[in-house]
C-alpha cells in the first residue's frame, strides 16, 4: 500500500493534507510516505531472509534511486545496506547513519581517490568491474596496508529491463566483467596483495516484473560458482543485485488499494532465488532501489496555464523535466492524479501536460484524460519517489526541487528548494572578466 489516498475531498501523504504542503512548502516539491518505505523494506528483506540460508541474505538499499537524507536514515534505522556508486554516495551513506561494514561500493568508472577512500572507510565490499580496477584496487589497498574484500561482477550476457537503457545485463552493455574472463581473473586475484576476493555479483537491469530472465542469470552464476570452487578457489558470497520492478500505470483508486509490486512478484522472486541457490552455502546480496521507494513518492506540480489549441489541449504546469526527467528520458509513463479529489459528473479533457522549459521533449504525457482542471489547482505525479529528484537538474537555471518526508500527521522538509542565491554562488566569473 502506497499511504496516498482521498479523505474529506483531498489527496493525502499519510495523515498529511498535500494542500498543506503546497501551502507551506511550495510547488513543484516531492513528497514521500515513511510508512511506505517502511513496509516495502520490511516486506523484500523478511522475503530475501526466507530465500537464503539463515542469516546469510544481506540487503543493500541502491542509494542512486533516491539519496534523500530523510529516506536513507529511515533505511539505516531498518537496518538496511546501501549500495552506492560513487564516493559522494558513500560519504552520504555514512553521515545517514549506514555502518561502513553494511556498504557496497558498485559502478564501472571508479577512481582511484574514490577506492582509496572507500578502503580507508572499510566498507563491506568492493564490486570490481574491469581488469584495470582489479589491479587498481590492489595497489591503493596494499599501499594502505589493507586487504579489501571484494567481489568480481559478472556480466552473464542476460540483460532485462523495462527500457533499453536500464538493462545492463547483456553483453552489450559496459558493466561487469565478461562471463569467460571470471576464471583467469579470479585466480590473478588471488595472487594480488590488496585484494581477497569473495565471491561474484551480477546485475541485469531494473524494471523487470517476470522471474524468468533473473532465474536464467543465477543459473548460470551457480555454475560459475561450482566451477570456481572446483579451481579452489574460495567463493562465500554471491550478489544477485536488484532490478525487481514495480507498476506505473495503477488506475486512480480512491480506497488505496495494495498495488505495491504486482500480484506476488516478490514472493515469487524469492521462492526462485531459494531454488535456483539451494545448496551453494554462499551469503547471498541484494540491492533493490525502486522498489523500496518507487511507489512512496509523489511529485507535486501547480498548473499555471491552460494553452488550448484546434486539435488538441496543453497543460502547462510548474514542474518541467528537470525535476522529473524520466518521461522525455525514458518515454515513462506516471499515473496523474488530481490533489482535489474529483467530483462525480465532473467533465474530462484529453491533456498533453507540459512543463515549462525551452524543450519540445519537456512533456509529461499527451492525451492523458483527466478530471477538467484550472489555473492554480494542483496535481500528483504518482509513483515518482525513484529516480526523480535523484536525477533532477537546473537546467534552464530552474532551482532544484524541494523534498518532503512525511511520518503520521507530521511532515519535514528534507531537501529546502534551492534559493538564486545559492544557484548563482556555485558559479565563478573568470579573473579577466570579473
Amino acid at each position: 500500500m502506497h499511504h496516498f489516498s482521498y479523505r474529506d475531498g483531498s489527496l493525502f501523504a499519510e495523515d498529511v493534507d498535500l494542500r498543506r504542503i503546497a501551502d507551506e512548502v511550495g510547488t513543484p516539491v516531492y513528497v514521500y510516505s515513511s510508512a511506505t518505505i517502511e513496509r516495502h523494506y520490511r516486506l523484500y528483506a523478511q522475503a530475501m531472509q526466507s530465500a537464503a540460508p539463515a542469516g546469510k541474505a544481506h540487503v543493500f538499499y541502491a542509494m542512486k534511486a533516491n539519496g534523500n537524507l530523510g529516506v536513507l536514515k529511515t533505511l539505516a534505522s531498518l537496518g538496511a545496506g546501501a549500495d552506492t556508486v560513487s564516493e559522494g554516495e558513500i560519504r552520504k551513506a555514512l553521515a545517514a547513519g549506514f555502518p561502513a561494514n553494511r556498504i557496497v561500493f558498485s559502478g564501472v568508472g571508479k577512481s582511484e581517490s574514490e577506492l582509496r577512500f572507500a578502503v580507508q572507510a572499510g566498507i563491506y565490499q568492493v564490486n570490481i568491474e574491469t581488469e584495470g580496477e582489479l589491479d587498481l584496487l590492489s595497489r591503493v589497498a596494499s599501499a594502505l596496508g589493507k586487504r579489501q574484500e571484494a567481489v568480481f561482477r559478472v556480466n552473464p550476457d542476460i540483460g532485462a529491463g523495462g527500457h533499453a537503457k536500464i538493462t545492463t545485463g547483456s553483453s552489450e552493455n559496459k558493466f561487469g566483467v565478461s562471463f569467460e574472463e571470471v576464471g583467469r581473473l579470479y585466480a590473478r586475484a588471488a595472487n594480488l596483495p590488496g585484494v581477497r576476493m569473495m565471491g561474484l555479483a551480477l546485475h541485469i537491469g531494473s524494471q523487470i516484473q517476470e522471474t524468468e530472465s533473473f532465474e536464467a542469470a543465477y543459473a548460470k552464476m551457480a555454475v560459475l560458482v561450482g566451477d570456481l570452487r572446483g579451481e579452489g578457489h574460495r567463493v562465500d558470497r554471491l550478489d544477485l543485485g536488484g532490478g525487481l520492478g514495480i507498476p506505473y500505470d495503477i488506475p486512480q483508486d480512491l480506497e488505496g488499494r495494495d498495488f505495491d509490486h504486482g500480484p506476488g512478484l516478490i514472493e515469487a522472486y524469492a521462492a526462485m532465488v531459494k531454488r535456483v541457490t539451494q545448496g551453494l552455502d554462499v551469503e547471498l546480496g541484494f540491492e533493490p532501489g525502486r522498489l523500496i521507494v518507487g511507489n512512496a513518492g509523489i511529485l507535486m506540480t501547480r498548473v499555471l496555464h491552460l494553452n488550448p489549441r484546434p486539435t488538441k489541449q496543453f497543460l502547462v504546469v510548474d514542474a518541467a523535466m528537470n525535476d522529473l526527467v524520466r518521461p522525455a528520458m525514458y518515454e515513462a509513463y506516471h499515473e496523474i492524479w488530481p490533489v482535489a479529489e474529483p467530483q462525480a459528473g465532473t467533465p474530462e479533457v484529453a491533456y498533453d501536460v507540459v512543463g515549462p522549459i525551452c524543450e519540445s521533449g519537456d512533456t509529461f504525457t499527451t492525451g492523458r484524460v483527466l478530471p477538467a482542471l484550472a489555473p492554480d489547482d494542483l496535481i500528483a505525479f504518482m509513483t515518482a519517489g525513484a529516480y526523480g529528484a535523484s536525477m533532477s537538474s537546473t537546467y534552464n537555471q530552474r532551482l532544484l526541487v524541494a523534498e518532503v518526508l512525511v511520518k503520521g500527521a507530521d511532515y519535514a522538509v528534507t531537501r529546502p528548494r534551492q534559493t538564486f542565491e545559492e544557484l548563482l554562488g556555485t558559479d565563478r566569473a573568470p579573473p579577466w572578466l570579473a
